[in-house]
């Protein structure tokens, strides 16, 4: 009996952020992935390893979390005035679904080094010493970003003494700029989908709690962790190892993603696992990160910690970075208010893995609240180049 070969593909291994991802130039996948559909995401799961009974992907480039069960498709820009489209995929593990709901702000750092290494950029535009300015479309929020990647010796420099919480090693600084970061793609609409700050959501049989619904970066429920019984300092094993938690915890997600009108019956949350993300806030409090390093109440604004699918994240999304950065800019919502409340252009934030600051303008215009952009540091290196080789897709 004969079988058949592997195939093999161009692919890159990249970090972005605190993620990990495996990256594509559309033109190197194979004529069926080159559009959306089963084909296209069933070689991805494959590379990815998913879905996998086991939650470890063994066998594919995932790590068996959220963070890392991810992948990218880069190609020459079908906009005006950008460099590349950027599609983002978020991979189940144990499930045959691939989400394309959001963006990854994490793997977005890595986004403008690999368009510059893939040749995607205008080489006139790729300075000998200095920044390079990418401008990236990200294709599933429709929304534009901007990367500005070192380069040195006319090439990406990906070294440096940049420190990232939640990333071991020291690296260049990347500073990304997400423009008018509202996603009005989403169903819900507006920035705040219910057109108010504060919103009452009741979860039957949980409990009834005050929520910010936003739509900025990425579709997020902010809730405080004192209604939830949590302190805001919480790490992982504090939540991930309780299932009964994990998922009451989804079902306040779900009844969210409800009043949000993301959308129609409470069963469709199940197939939109990436959003909306459930976060919780609380005023600064003393706390030790994962790594052991202690954290004073001075040193932040406020506490937040965030659940990707289905999962208290190990630092926190880019994504919701930008929510955070968004709301703690708008006053009297629960990020702001658990921040001290009153207008704030930055915000310093305590997560598990340490502390980020993030930075976003917010005006009131017309009664309505408008973001014209919110900025992050990142950095990014590639981990491996070549092929990844999966079996034939049938």
């Amino acid at each position: 009996m004969s079988h058949a070969a592997q195939i093999k593909i161009p692919a890159t291994y990249m970090r972005g952020g605190t993620s990990k991802g495996v990256f594509f130039n559309l033109s190197d996948l194979p004529a069926p992935a080159q559009v959306p559909g089963h084909y296209r995401d069933q070689l991805l799961l494959r590379v990815i390893g998913s879905p996998d009974p086991y939650a470890k992907q063994i066998d594919g480039m995932g790590g068996a979390s959220s963070s890392t069960s991810k992948t990218v498709i880069v190609s020459k820009s079908t906009q005006p005035d950008h460099d590349v489209d950027y599609l983002f995929g978020q991979v189940a593990i144990d499930r045959a679904f691939v989400d394309w709901s959001g963006n990854c702000g994490n793997l977005t750092a890595a986004v403008g080094a690999f368009a510059i290494h893939q040749g995607l950029v205008d080489p006139q535009r790729i300075p000998e010493n200095g920044i390079c300015v990418v401008r990236i479309w990200q294709v599933n929020i429709k929304k534009t970003i901007i990367a500005h990647v070192p380069i040195s010796q006319g090439q990406v420099q990906e070294t440096g003494d940049f420190e990232l919480d939640g990333v071991t090693f020291p690296a260049a600084e990347i500073k990304i700029e997400f423009l008018d970061p509202a996603d009005e793609s989403e169903d819900g609409g507006a920035m705040f989908p219910t057109g108010q700050v504060l919103d009452e959501l009741d979860v039957p049989n949980i409990g009834r709690f005050t929520a910010t619904f936003i739509n900025a970066g990425i579709a997020t429920i902010f809730l405080n962790a004192d209604d939830l019984g949590f302190s805001g300092a919480e790490l992982q094993d504090d939540i991930n190892n309780d299932p009964e938690l994990l998922a009451k915890l989804e079902t306040i997600r779900a009844y969210g993603a409800l009043q949000m009108g993301l959308i129609k019956h409470l069963d469709e949350a199940k197939q939109r696992q990436h959003t909306p993300k459930l976060a919780f806030v609380a005023a600064p409090r003393n706390y030790t990160t994962s790594s052991g390093k202690q954290i004073e109440s001075d040193e932040i604004d406020v506490l937040v910690r965030a659940l990707s699918m289905g999962k208290l994240h190990h630092a926190m999304m880019g994504t919701a970075a930008v929510a955070i950065a968004t709301a703690a800019a708008v006053p009297n919502t629960l990020v702001n208010l658990a921040a001290g409340g009153g207008e704030r252009e930055s915000v310093r934030f305590g997560h598990p893995s340490g502390t980020l600051t993030v930075g976003a303008q917010a005006k009131l215009i017309n009664e309505q609240w408008v973001v014209s952009k919110a900025v992050m540091s990142r950095s990014a290196r590639i981990l491996m180049e070549g092929w990844v080789r999966i079996p034939p897709i049938m």
